[in-house]
């Protein structure tokens, strides 16, 4: 995928207030860290995150996504009605239907014309979002796009801690841990084809997706049977399977994005990843040859915010002016199923 008319106008960002350590979690767990003879401050040290945000209780996911969206539509004076496309694109979503998309878009203002829907990849929702706006953009069917996620990490936290205080094994604390790295956020991209402030920052090149959905099974969020009759949220994740099948998926997909965009390891000057943790971090960088220095981190305060985590991750790295004009900056986003997408852009 190349792209010749696409231009990322700006990004929009809300921060969950609620601030949660990893402190206060393993103090929740506490009778499990005892019964399994774990010592405090196992949470952060395998995953290097010391604090996560999370909404307050109850807080909807449109809300979140409204207020980042607003932002980016009030700082570049672009109106609603000139909103081609708004996809919503988080893990979580409000209901099975109508879209979250249309709550979105009905707060916006978005209508008439504008293609409104949810799209969902896990944590890659929003560059697959991305990717569709710019086709549009790229094709001439629309001249701007919106493509917003909030996520939440509240309800799923409460319950996997509640459960692994009743099932007290290390193979169920192992299988929940990547549960407690959770944060929440919300965040929206606006994709233009440049008519609109003429500027020629933020130029999309291309990007390419790779797949590797034999270890579909690496990873599960959602319901199962409570058996009461009814139905509760879940989650597993073998996270060390994860990263290593994650990591030579990222490695076939760096190899194929280089020449893609004509690039070269070295001409990268920034990249910005997933949030997943400090593990996943280094083995990634190591593998694709790429100095820690060039790469902009949030997952130690903010934790894996899913599909939010690497798009808010760029935008405070643009605020504070680590991502400068001409710069060559490769977006790497990996989701469980396995699914790899990269892009590159010319910040």
């Amino acid at each position: 995928m190349k792209y010749k008319k696409v231009t990322i106008e700006a990004m929009g960002y809300e921060l969950a207030p609620v601030v949660v350590t990893s402190i206060e979690l393993e103090s929740r767990l506490e009778p499990l860290y005892r019964y399994l003879r774990i010592a405090p401050g196992q949470l952060q040290a395998l995953t290097g995150i010391r604090e996560r945000r999370w909404w307050e209780p109850g807080y909807p996911l449109s809300y979140g996504a409204i207020a980042a969206a607003r932002k980016v539509l009030l700082s570049t004076g672009i109106s609603p009605d000139e909103i081609g496309a708004l996809i919503y694109a988080g893990v979580c979503r409000e209901q099975f239907e109508p879209a979250t998309a249309c709550r979105v878009a009905a707060g916006l203002g978005i209508g008439g014309k504008a293609a409104v829907f949810d799209l969902s990849n896990a944590c890659l929702g929003v560059l697959n979002g991305i990717l569709d706006v710019a086709n549009r953009i790229e094709l001439g069917q629309i001249k701007a796009g919106l493509v917003v996620s909030c996520e939440s990490a509240r309800e799923i936290n409460d319950i996997m801690i509640a459960r692994m205080l009743e099932e007290r094994t290390m193979q169920h604390f192992a299988a929940s841990l990547a549960t407690l790295t959770g944060g929440s956020g919300a965040v929206a991209i606006l994709l233009t084809d440049g008519s609109f402030s003429g500027s020629t920052r933020r130029q999309l090149l291309g990007g390419i997706t790779q797949s590797a959905p034999e270890h579909h099974r690496l990873c599960l969020w959602g319901i199962t049977p409570d058996g009461k009759g009814g139905y509760v949220q879940s989650m597993s994740t073998d996270g060390v399977n994860v990263m290593n099948y994650g990591v030579e998926l990222g490695r076939r997909t760096w190899e194929a994005f280089l020449p893609q965009v004509g690039w070269r390891t070295e001409d990268v000057d920034q990249v910005v990843c997933h949030q997943v943790g400090s593990a996943h971090q280094s083995a990634i960088l190591k593998t694709l040859d790429i100095p820690p220095e060039k790469d902009f981190t949030t997952y130690e305060y903010l934790g894996n915010m899913g599909t939010v985590s690497l798009p808010l991750t760029a935008a405070i790295a643009d605020e504070r002016d680590i991502l400068e004009a001409g710069d060559k900056v490769a977006f790497l986003g990996i989701g469980s199923g396995l699914n790899c997408l990269m892009l590159g852009m010319e910040w």
